[in-house]
């Protein structure tokens, strides 16, 4: 029998707003001692009233605006009601029905993925179970925390899929900075709901997943507890398989929720699956509802930057980098913007040179991507760190690609010269001639050092003289390790061609 895969996502972002959603504690408790950056609304302390934060609603249109959707001009807050140690009112300050954002798309492979909703809520607290114990510590620093959450519609077939949207979902979340969403800080945290049904026996009506016939649904399951995309990806294939095995066998499927045990690399049973019924959501009384007008939608889409696929898209088309190299250097905010300085920087040096910038820029902003991608990428995994805190400023980078376009140094000197910089910073050209790597243009001087190769290597003059082009690489090498790796190689080239031609 065959199965049909049906995957939605729930993805929840925190914000980084400066105070919480409903307070005024400080919204950054990274680090802090637990319980310390509380106060009496978000602990829910008996009289308090919440009174929310207005930066965190226009972030959650910018987020909207930004994911296509449609903007509810009138929304509302309602109140959640489920009980978990970590949450302190008994409740969760959410929205139900009139969420903020709604009905929305974001492209995936040239396909959309279609999103229901994007609406605000408040986060939890936070459960600390010590190894050994059997009591639970709870730490309320993240209670009242800005949470968007965004829910799609059940469109998506397989968990590539999945993770690439949660991908590409985080990069817009860091392009807008709005949100670190950092999955290992739970700063951002995905749930995907799956269910396989067998193919043929239901259709996709209206955002929802109907029986065609007398076919009885098989229920879905929701995965959490994932803080990696890896992680993600193989959970989900993990359900998926598990779950048409189970159909297979003959077991009864149950609409549960499910954590990803990744030592063990299977899921398991956490709780039988809440309803929305099970939350008895109803307004909340001491929120006013929130009245969104045309003026306040068209100044804040007048804030939106642009976005990892337009940037991507652009990269491609300005400085005809490859998909790959566009994908990787547009794909990071930082990233991005420091390419485009380094950019900038060799722009300007081209045109004070006498040339043009549109005669020269595929040249130069392929070294550049080459370089960065290639060379300086290997010393930031190495050291486990990102473009923010690499030494070497756009200015010097753009320096170090333009020695590398005059042919003022080799492959092998540009490396040692890169090196260098990657640990201390500083003017390539200064570290070029301190370590003395200036390439060797005197074409003079290389005749004499060609000859005298040539003269110990006869036999391999007479094979390349014969037909054996590939001995030229040889006497290159020769000439490179006689010049301890200063000489020009395509001048080598070029003279080793015309002296072993007579």
């Amino acid at each position: 029998m065959k199965h049909d895969v049906i995957i939605g996502l729930e993805i929840h972002a925190e914000l980084k707003t400066k105070s919480k959603m409903f307070c005024g504690c400080d919204n950054d408790a990274q680090g802090k001692e637990p319980n310390t950056v509380v106060c009496p609304v978000c602990l829910a302390h008996p009289g308090t009233l919440p009174v929310p934060n207005k930066q965190a609603i226009e972030w959650t249109i910018l987020v909207g605006l930004a994911l296509n959707c449609k903007i509810n001009q009138l929304s509302k807050f309602d109140r959640k009601n489920y009980f978990y140690p970590d949450l302190p009112k008994g409740y969760q300050i959410s929205q139900y029905d009139l969420p903020i954002a709604y009905d929305g798309f974001l492209e995936i492979d040239g396909k959309p993925i279609l999103i229901t909703r994007i609406h605000l809520e408040e986060d939890t607290g936070k459960l600390i179970h010590p190894a050994g114990k059997k009591h639970t510590l709870v730490d309320y620093n993240r209670a009242g925390t800005p949470l968007i959450e965004l829910v799609t519609e059940p469109i998506i077939r397989d968990a590539a899929t999945a993770k690439k949207f949660a991908q590409e979902y985080q990069k817009i979340l860091r392009f807008l900075d709005i949100s670190h969403a950092d999955m290992e800080k739970g700063e951002m945290r995905c749930e995907a709901n799956i269910s396989v049904q067998e193919q043929g026996k239901w259709q996709y009506l209206n955002g929802q997943i109907k029986p065609l016939g007398n076919y009885k649904l098989n229920p879905k399951v929701e995965l959490k507890n994932i803080n990696s995309f890896r992680y993600m990806e193989k959970a989900v294939e993990y359900e998926i398989k598990r779950q048409i095995k189970a159909l297979a066998d003959g077991a009864k499927l149950v609409q549960e929720t499910r954590g990803w045990n990744n030592e063990k690399g299977i899921t398991t049973s956490l709780r039988i699956k809440e309803t929305s019924a099970d939350y008895r959501y109803f307004p909340e009384p001491d929120i006013p509802p929130l009245r969104i007008d045309q003026t306040w939608i068209k100044k804040i889409k007048a804030r939106l930057p642009e976005l990892p696929a337009q940037k991507i898209k652009r990269f491609k088309e300005e400085y005809f980098f490859s998909d790959y190299e566009s994908e990787i250097l547009a794909g990071d905010k930082a990233l991005a913007k420091y390419t485009e300085e380094v950019i900038t920087e060799l722009r300007a040096w081209i045109e004070t040179s006498g040339d043009t910038w549109e005669r020269q820029k595929h040249k130069l902003a392929k070294a550049t991507a080459n370089w960065l991608i290639n060379e300086l990428f290997k010393h930031l995994k190495t050291n486990s760190q990102t473009i923010s805190q690499v030494k070497i400023t756009p200015e010097n980078f753009a320096e170090f690609i333009s020695l590398i376009y005059q042919d003022k140094i080799n492959s092998s000197a540009a490396q040692t010269i890169l090196a260098k910089m990657y640990e201390r910073g500083g003017d390539p050209t200064q570290i070029m001639d301190e370590l003395g790597l200036k390439q060797l243009d005197d074409k003079e001087a290389l005749e004499k050092v060609i000859a005298e190769v040539i003269f110990k290597n006869q036999k391999q003059a007479q094979e390349y003289k014969n037909g054996k082009t590939a001995v030229l690489q040889f006497f290159i090498g020769q000439v490179m390790a006689d010049t301890k790796g200063k000489a020009n190689p395509k001048l080598v080239a070029e003279i080793l061609k015309s002296v072993l031609a007579k």
